[in-house]
């Protein structure tokens, strides 16, 4: 026979009240602690793959002349005979040049944790409408142009991808919340670093007052380059 569970009889209400306060205050202490390491380990995560996929984006600048566009859509889908979707207006569609014709064995690379991927790709691009779908990126893709990309043989310090993206706007406004208000950014030479976002505007600081979405003297774009943001594509 199983054993009757202990009984409550003849414990203290008060003691057992003393005891709930207690826990509850530990949980209130403990938790955002806890989160703060949590969104601390998406992050680190997220620069893990923000460099694997700076690996591919210079194996395919070497192949194909640039950083995925218009232009080498052409020639990855006349190289592949992809039936991919290899331009528009989201980065899902640049990234999958990369999928088609860089090399590219796996989702994950293009996935990072925010509020709309919140979870990892299926791994299945068996189909055009499977590759890269609406919440299997999270993150931005950076432009020269609308249709042009840039290359690892400009000037090495422009960002070319970065995450997270406030509600997946292409508007240069990013999310505070999932990396305990950082974003990160991949730069033209493959370097990888994590920038503050700005509490009053979403903004990404990159100094002296600019943010990464200014152009002009003083911005990693200079004068002559007016950047587009590519964001992922929600579900």
């Amino acid at each position: 026979m199983e054993a009757d569970p202990p009984s409550m009889k003849g414990l203290n209400p008060a003691a057992i009240g003393v005891g709930i306060v207690v826990l509850g205050g530990l949980a209130a202490v403990c938790f955002p602690v806890i989160l703060k390491q949590r969104k601390a380990a998406d992050r680190t995560w997220a620069i893990n793959r923000i460099c694997n996929m700076g690996a591919m984006l210079l194996e395919f600048d070497s192949e194909y002349g640039g950083f995925p566009d218009d232009k080498t859509a052409l020639e990855v889908q006349r190289v592949t005979k992809t039936p991919f979707t290899l331009t528009g207006p989201y980065s899902n569609d640049y990234f999958r040049q990369l999928l088609a014709g860089g090399g590219g064995k796996s989702e994950l690379p293009f996935w990072c944790k925010t509020a709309l991927s919140p979870d990892e790709p299926d791994e299945d691009f068996s189909t055009p409408a499977k590759a890269l779908a609406p919440g299997e990126v999270g993150f931005s893709y950076i432009m020269a142009s609308p249709t042009e990309g840039q290359s690892s043989k400009g000037e090495p310090s422009p960002p070319v991808v970065v995450a997270p993206s406030y509600q997946f706007r292409a508007d240069w406004t990013f999310d505070p919340e999932p990396y305990t208000g950082k974003a990160v950014i991949l730069r033209l030479d493959n370097s990888a670093e994590a920038f503050s976002i700005r509490e009053d505007n979403r903004k990404i600081s990159t100094g002296s007052g600019k943010t990464l979405g200014d152009t002009g003297e003083g911005t990693p774009w200079g004068t002559k380059m007016t950047p587009v943001l590519r964001a992922p594509q929600p579900r």
